[in-house]
């Protein structure tokens, strides 16, 4: 049994950093109290974005989650995890007794994304028959299936790098309304002596970001699969599969494995895995019924949101912008490529910052930074070049929050550095963007202004 460490609470560079250690209950219950205002606020935040989005509020989505997942959380496998979120409530409750917060409002702030855009559009044709108003109404709206695609990174070893061991690196799209949960860096020691870093939010168990290092010398990311139509409630969420692969694997397989037990094609994924140990590196497509993996103890992968199996591009996901250079999907596959091959036998923890603030459009091929760039940026992006209408909208406030780097040699200490804010280190000015862009007026009490940061490395 590891011995508990006093539980630390960092503000830097506009990160929140914790370090949390114990029993399940003690480390939620020390997460909880760490960061129970943000917590509150999350939850508050994420009802009105739920309601935006679906016209559902808070209360039913806590309740499907727990009629779904609240006895399976219970099982051998994810127990702990349920401890885990009851000690969060119970922290927050310590602090702020008015909140209201329960382990299952915790249950239903991590499992939103795959509750939200995969478990939902299966049953909103039920749903709205069951709602009151008009007997017999009909409706031909049809919810997509599938998290919107946002994310890059990339891994790579061998020749590709300067030390010829792991560089890897990620960023996050995402609508700026959820940009400012997504500054927390969670330094976990469990009570098995098992130590994970994750970015993540807070009063998350997981990373959703996503990006890890652990104890048994993993570095793990991932891109989302856009257009992903398939999906499995019969299983468990994706959140306590990942947080537990994290957790317990020691290898490449022993992830996939464990990832994919009772998967059920949630929040769908090509993870991009090293193992620091032997630095070789995996790419782990995790569809609903298929799955690819590859790996490399020579090369590069690059996540782009599209999927590169055959299979489960075909059969699970539709118009995933695989080969079109108007999309962010095509036109990342084409410029990561290119900057693997520009910086090969040099990647470090410097050229990955490079990379992943890099704004060249491969369609108009010039600077231009918008939705093509690594360093996405749709708030300045009039979308002209639409190859589908809608995805998203133009000047949508959504685009890069974050940057994430590490290395085997960092990783073996547990290191990442982390830049909050866009990758390249421009500012976001809500109040001039809102002015400029008044048809996103409803969203304004939901996006802040974020500075431009500088890189941390963390723990520090």
């Amino acid at each position: 049994m590891a011995e508990a460490q006093a539980p630390v609470l960092m503000h830097k560079d506009g990160w929140d950093y914790i370090r949390i250690s114990g029993s399940p209950k003690e480390r939620g219950q020390q997460h909880g109290k760490l960061l129970a205002s943000r917590i509150c606020d999350c939850i508050q935040r994420e009802g009105k974005m739920m309601r935006l989005q679906t016209g559902m509020d808070w209360d039913f989505f806590k309740e499907q989650a727990v009629k779904l997942w609240g006895e399976r959380i219970r099982t051998y496998n994810y127990v702990e995890f349920y401890h885990e979120m009851i000690g969060i409530a119970e922290g927050v409750q310590s602090v702020l007794p008015d909140c209201g917060i329960t382990w299952e409002d915790i249950l239903t702030w991590n499992a939103f994304e795959e509750l939200v855009d995969y478990w939902f559009p299966t049953q909103a044709q039920a749903v709205y028959q069951q709602l009151g108003g008009m007997p017999g109404a009909v409706t031909g709206k049809h919810f997509t299936v599938g998290s919107p695609d946002r994310c890059s990174a990339f891994i790579a070893t061998g020749s590709y790098t300067k030390t010829g061991k792991i560089v890897a690196a990620h960023n996050s799209f995402v609508p700026f309304e959820m940009a400012l949960a997504m500054n927390v860096i969670i330094d976990l020691t469990t009570d098995k002596g098992e130590r994970l870093v994750m970015q993540a939010q807070p009063g998350f168990i997981h990373s959703m970001s996503d990006f890890y290092v652990t104890s048994h010398g993993l570095i793990i990311t991932e891109t989302t699969i856009g257009g992903f139509s398939a999906y499995n409630p019969d299983g468990m969420l994706e959140c306590f599969r990942v947080r537990r692969a994290a957790q317990e694997a020691d290898s490449l397989d022993q992830f996939c494995e464990i990832f994919w037990e009772d998967n059920t094609g949630g929040y769908a994924n090509t993870w991009l895995v090293g193992d620091t140990k032997t630095n070789q590196i995996m790419q782990f497509e995790a569809g609903c019924k298929f799955y690819d993996k590859k790996i490399l103890d020579d090369g590069y992968f690059v996540g782009f949101n599209a999927p590169q199996d055959a299979r489960i591009r075909n059969f699970e996901t539709s118009n995933s912008g695989y080969q079109d250079i108007r999309r962010h999907q095509g036109a990342r596959q084409v410029r990561l490529p290119q900057l693997m091959e520009q910086y090969k036998g040099q990647l470090d923890q410097e050229t990955a910052k490079k990379i992943l603030a890099d704004h060249y459009d491969v369609y108009l091929k010039r600077e231009n930074p918008c939705s093509r760039t690594v360093c996405s940026h749709y708030e300045r992006d009039a979308r002209e070049y639409m190859s589908q209408p809608g995805r998203p909208v133009p000047f949508r406030p959504q685009g890069a929050v974050d940057g994430v780097v590490t290395t085997s040699e960092m990783a073996g200490q547990y290191q990442l550095a982390a830049r909050f804010g866009s990758s390249c280190g421009e500012p976001f000015d809500a109040e001039a963007f809102f002015r400029e862009h008044p048809q996103f007026s409803e969203l304004s009490d939901l996006i802040d202004s974020r500075p431009s940061q500088p890189w941390a490395v963390f723990p520090a």
